[in-house]
């Protein structure tokens, strides 16, 4: 495959792979409301978990075509754009979102910089420890991941008070909501057929990326983190940002900090098809650099939230532009060392 042809596979690729990626995040999104389940499990958990699966896809490939940095870097840079989106909202809506939504997105936010953590450890002091060739290190981070989603769906969410749910909001005056919901096996229809189509189309977004790295001399960490980082997150910014435009702000950033702490848990699928030893003991020492970008990323998001600021600095929010900044930095720190 030559350059030229490796960038039109990439940028058709990734079109597609954004196309269906949010059909099947909008689809997700309609069975999690029908549900009755709260808006910070539902973005945390169902839509998360629907829009990380381009990554899941995509670093599979990857990993299996011999290219474990490209796969990693990816998990590490999603988690990064996912906080640049973060604050694209909150430019975008002056203020609305960090404000409206509730602390139990700290919880979350909380435990994605726990699950990274614990990976940037496993790069820096790979485990002795493993099962097979599997280490001991992703199969902490799945099982911490386990954990936190049951207790999260057990435990009462504190803070601001719900919104209605995205229905209701569309619901027109005097009908009955039994008439305005769409029947469940249509939803789970369109799902299925998202789901079968981002299967297809991510692995030309892996392979084509991994031809870009290798003909232009780029590092794949570098790729990794910027190149297809950025497409398989366009997704979780497409939700986002239709979520936040309904008002379901909660959605929105329930999706975001749940698709860090996804991105963490799919360590252990790469693991297990990387049959070559620990994944994260394989690849190259620069990912650390991508990996604490996201967790210091996640740590503004986070004191956002918590904060709930709506300080303005000539119609800027300064939250979202030091987010946005210091996402620029890291990845030009990634792009000249990796």
């Amino acid at each position: 495959m030559t350059l030229g042809i490796a960038i039109v596979v990439f940028v058709v690729a990734a079109a597609l792979l954004v196309r269906v990626g949010s059909s099947l995040a909008r689809s997700g999104d309609e069975l999690a409301e029908q549900t009755g389940l709260g808006a910070v499990f539902v973005g945390t958990l169902l839509v998360a978990f629907a829009t990380s699966l381009p990554e899941v896809a995509t670093d599979v490939t990857a990993t299996v075509a011999g290219a474990p940095d490209l796969a990693v870097a990816d998990l590490f840079g999603s988690s990064m754009a996912n906080m640049a989106i973060l604050a694209i909202i909150d430019l975008r809506y002056r203020g609305r979102v960090w404000p409206g939504v509730e602390l139990g997105h700290a919880r979350v936010a909380a435990l994605a910089i726990v699950l990274t953590s614990i990976a940037v450890l496993g790069i820096v002091r790979p485990p002795s420890v493993s099962i097979g060739w599997v280490g001991i290190d992703t199969i902490a981070i799945a099982g911490c991941y386990v954990a936190a989603m049951a207790w999260l769906r057990r435990t009462p969410v504190a803070g601001r008070a719900e919104r209605p749910s995205r229905l209701l909001l569309e619901q027109p005056v005097g009908l009955a909501t039994v008439e305005s919901d769409p029947p469940r096996h249509r939803a789970a229809v369109r799902f299925g057929v998202a789901a079968l189509g981002i299967v297809a189309t991510a692995p030309l977004v892996a392979l084509s990326a991994k031809e870009i790295a290798e003909q232009t001399g780029v590092g794949e960490t570098a790729v990794g983190t910027t190149l297809v980082a950025i497409s398989t997150s366009m997704p979780e910014l497409v939700v986002a940002l239709a979520a936040v435009r309904i008002g379901a702000h909660d959605l929105a950033v329930g999706n975001l900090f749940g698709s860090n702490v996804a991105n963490m848990s799919v360590l252990l699928v790469l693991d297990v098809v990387h049959t070559d030893g620990p994944i994260l003991a394989a690849v190259d020492p620069s990912q650390v650099t991508a990996a604490m970008g996201a967790v210091l990323l996640m740590a503004l998001g986070l004191a956002a939230i918590v904060g709930g600021t709506e300080t303005r600095i000539r119609r800027l929010e300064p939250d979202a532009v030091l987010v946005l900044a210091v996402y620029v930095a890291v990845l030009v720190a990634v792009a000249s060392g990796g």
